[in-house]
């Protein structure tokens, strides 16, 4: 019996680049279950994560004209990540596997063969991987390598150059229901079901339409999501500040007293604003620090749905 695919692909304001793309999904959905890889009732989910535009209009269309296609609306915008968890929930107990990508065309389609061929010879879990950034620009280049590396060195197990595009078998899907974090970094929570995984290495080609949305200030929000959401790392590195500031501020005080002792002591203003300063940057940046992971605490304890489905092209 074959295998039963969904891809998972999250939509936002996607109204110029859908037409495209999702000629291309169906075209490689098709082309799989001709060569008897998946079964002939897989589908392609489209997850519209409250766009502003005609996205789920178009959606709705597509699901209309094609039985492959089908589409969940957010009753609001919830952000990638859990629109993306919003598919993968909603199809667990329905899927033999899935795959997850970007409405954009940037992933290559063309690696999904591959991942099914790996889940076949028996990973559960398969990452799509950039095989280069040569194409990127050198900033591109050095903020992305620097963000996986601050992941990987604060705790984070992250796959390097891996964003979304991955496959997860229905075995680890409904493992991976148990995780009921409200803060997600699901490239972080992925690898902790554990289970046997592998990597498809791919081409990233440039956005067939449309515009990113994922500029810097998303990705650095995403970067400390993962880690403060993952990793109690940074709690351990304040806790060894402020055991070495409080070394050289003990050392500071000896050395102010035996100067007193001796008669070399200067009264001045320059040293103790220096101090003063120095003690309070230390101060503020851990009590951030410390503020960030009370407001994951805060949001977590108060058990909000993570995500909520106004309309389906589906019956239930």
């Amino acid at each position: 019996m074959h295998a039963r695919l969904f891809m998972i692909i999250p939509c936002y304001n996607e109204e110029k680049v859908l037409p495209l793309t999702a000629r291309m999904f169906l075209e490689e959905l098709e082309d799989l279950i001709a060569k008897g890889k998946i079964s002939g009732d897989s589908r392609i989910l489209f997850v519209n994560d409250g766009s502003r535009d005609g996205t789920w209009g178009i959606i709705q269309e597509l699901a209309r004209n094609e039985s492959h296609f089908i589409g969940l609306s957010l009753s609001r915008n919830r952000g990638h990540q859990n629109a993306l968890l919003t598919g993968l929930m909603e199809v667990r107990e329905m899927a033999d596997i899935t795959i997850s990508l970007d409405c954009d065309g940037q992933d290559d389609i063309h690696a999904v063969e591959a991942m099914v061929d790996a889940w076949q010879n028996g990973s559960e879990v398969v990452y799509g991987v950039r095989s280069s950034r040569d194409t990127d620009t050198f900033f591109k280049r050095f903020t992305a390598e620097a963000f996986y590396k601050l992941l990987n060195n604060m705790g984070v197990e992250a796959v390097y150059n891996h964003a979304d595009y991955r496959l997860i078998s229905g075995r680890v899907l409904r493992e991976f229901a148990g995780f009921k974090e409200v803060n997600l970094f699901l490239r972080g929570m992925v690898p902790l079901v554990g289970f046997p995984s592998s990597c498809v290495y791919y081409e990233r080609h440039e956005r067939l339409a449309g515009e990113s949305h994922y500029p810097l200030s998303k990705m650095l929000g995403l970067a400390v999501d993962g880690i403060t959401s993952l990793s109690i790392r940074p709690i351990r590195l304040i806790t060894g500040l402020g055991l070495g500031v409080s070394v050289l501020s003990f050392l500071g005080v000896l050395w102010a007293v035996v100067s007193q002792l001796t008669g070399h002591a200067v009264t001045g203003w320059a040293s103790t604003v220096c101090l003063v300063c120095f003690m309070g940057g230390v101060q503020l940046v851990c009590l951030g620090v410390l503020g960030e992971y009370i407001g994951k605490i805060y949001l977590e304890v108060k058990a909000r749905p993570r995500y909520i489905v106004s309309e389906r092209t589906w019956e239930e």
